[in-house]
């Protein structure tokens, strides 16, 4: 029989049977839940306010109301709905009568069902448009600001969690099941993450995966990411991509619209802010990690000489720890230098190839980076991703400018004008390298066939290229590789022609 331990003003019922243990703790709050089991294993229920959907939405549970004389504001007696549509429970009056269920234990539940203990309580997302969602608070408690955007992106969430480049960025998942497989230690891009904010739909509170060491809403607990869930993320994420992105703000403290508004309004712009200097590392460092051995059992290996390893000096903006792999798998020697480092300074690591990463927010505030990279090329090879790209191209004098939305997701097409071949890209980005008065020593090599924004770059006269995506990425597609090699057979062409 399950044990039932109940707040003030519930009684319990499980499989229609009638309450055990000591279910009733006063005499003025004749308030009946019957919660039916679909499934025939126990679980756990937990709730504050806004309550119960985690293990509702789960265990695909009915709440049903029976016979209270003083029903919750806006739901009939004798109303039967799934938990999740039950909008009015959210309400602050309700909230407030629906206090805590603090435990229900069965001696056939599953141990998955341990981690349903966790209490949800209200949050609320503000956009400075006016625009105010109410949802359930996700990670950790409190206030939160940056600029909301969306990733497209049905898999790899620990990865876009971790991801510097997201630094000031909400986060909004549009796939609505996030969380499942939990979060493991070998997946992370860095090992804290930058973002402001995390925004899901549903969020699983559990993590169903052998490699997984604890649970999404643990992760960001531990790292003070203020999240929110159960939210309409498709009318969010309509609005982002009929406005652009907007600064928002996502709080469990703050619950007063206009407050919260204001808030949004009142947050720093993206454009014009230099966010590489809150994720580059205080100094250089060797890289040695290697891909995980999932990968080479999938046979993605490179066939490369193991006898001949150029030394490659990495510009460290926000680097993913998928590309160090990535270059030690193409039997690189890496170096890691801050984004801040000098021409002088990178070359005093004697270094036979160049490498800018991925990093955060607006290209053109970061004048120091440009002016190294402006330096060095003729010097180096040189091979660069997401702003890395962004910044060989104002190093050479292109110009960028701010997207309306960006693109962010692992479905992004792109062709590749040199063999007129389409690949699958992961990409994450705000802003793009602009057409107008590109320099002629510049050549378009790749398209997003989305919007036609230019994807490639290379140099006519120096050994230099780059790409606006990922081919590192983690976790997929896999298409653009090449790009690793590619770079490999460069650097290898100049050591033989060097004097």
């Amino acid at each position: 029989m399950p044990t039932v331990l109940l707040a003030p003003d519930f009684d319990l019922r499980v499989n229609n049977e009638p309450p055990v243990g000591n279910s009733r703790f006063c005499n003025n709050g004749p308030s009946w839940q019957e919660i039916r089991r679909e499934k025939n294993e126990g679980f756990l229920l937990a709730a504050t306010g806004t309550l119960l959907n985690l293990a509702v939405r789960l265990m695909k549970v009915e709440l049903s109301l029976l016979g209270d004389p003083q029903p919750l504001s806006g739901i009939g007696l004798g109303d039967s709905r799934s938990l999740s549509t039950i909008s009015a429970l959210h309400s602050t009056t309700n909230r407030q009568r629906l206090t805590t269920i603090t435990s229900i234990k069965h001696e056939a539940a599953s141990p998955i069902m341990s981690s349903l203990t966790n209490v949800t309580s209200l949050a609320k997302l503000a956009l400075e448009d006016g625009t105010v969602f109410e949802g359930e608070s996700f990670g950790a408690e409190g206030t939160t600001t940056g600029e909301v955007v969306f990733n497209t992106s049905m898999t790899g969430y620990q990865e876009i969690v971790t991801d510097p480049s997201y630094c000031g960025q909400i986060i909004t998942m549009t796939y609505p099941e996030i969380g499942n497989y939990g979060f493991n230690d070998e997946d992370l891009e860095r090992d804290r993450p930058f973002l402001a904010g995390f925004i899901v739909r549903n969020a699983s509170p559990i993590a169903s995966n052998f490699r997984a060491k604890g649970t999404l809403q643990e992760f960001l607990q531990r790292h003070q990411i203020v999240g929110i869930s159960g939210i309409d993320t498709r009318a969010l994420v309509r609005r982002i991509r009929d406005k652009g992105a907007m600064r928002g703000v996502i709080s469990t403290e703050i619950l007063d619209d206009t407050k919260l508004i204001h808030l949004a309004k009142s947050s720093p712009e993206m454009t014009g802010r230099d966010l590489v200097k809150e994720v580059i590392p205080s100094h250089s460092r060797k890289w040695t990690e290697p891909l995980s051995p999932w990968w080479h059992a999938a046979g993605h290996s490179p066939t490369i000489d193991p006898t001949v390893r150029p030394h490659l000096v990495a510009m460290d903006f926000g680097m993913k720890s998928n590309i160090g792999r990535h270059l030690i798998d193409q039997g690189f020697r890496v170096t890691v230098v801050p984004g801040t480092a000098t021409a002088a300074e990178i070359l005093q690591h004697q270094p036979d190839g160049l490498f800018l990463s991925n990093g955060p927010g607006d290209p053109e505030p970061l004048d120091y980076a440009i002016a190294t990279i402006r330096e060095l090329l003729g010097q180096l090879p040189i091979f660069g991703i997401c702003l890395g790209h962004q910044l060989l191209g104002l190093a050479c004098g292109a110009k960028t400018f701010k997207m309306k939305f960006g693109h962010r997701g692992a479905n992004q097409p792109v062709i590749d004008l040199e063999t007129n071949k389409i690949e699958i890209s992961t990409q994450n980005h705000g802003f793009a390298v602009s057409e107008d008065d590109l320099p002629l020593e510049l050549e378009v090599t790749h398209r997003n066939l989305n919007d036609n924004t230019i994807a490639g770059l290379k140099h006519k006269h120096v050994p230099a290229f780059s790409v606006q995506y990922h081919p590192e990425a983690s976790a997929g597609p896999h298409d653009s590789q090449y790009l690793f090699s590619r770079f490999r057979e460069m650097v290898l062409e100049c050591l033989k022609t060097a004097p």
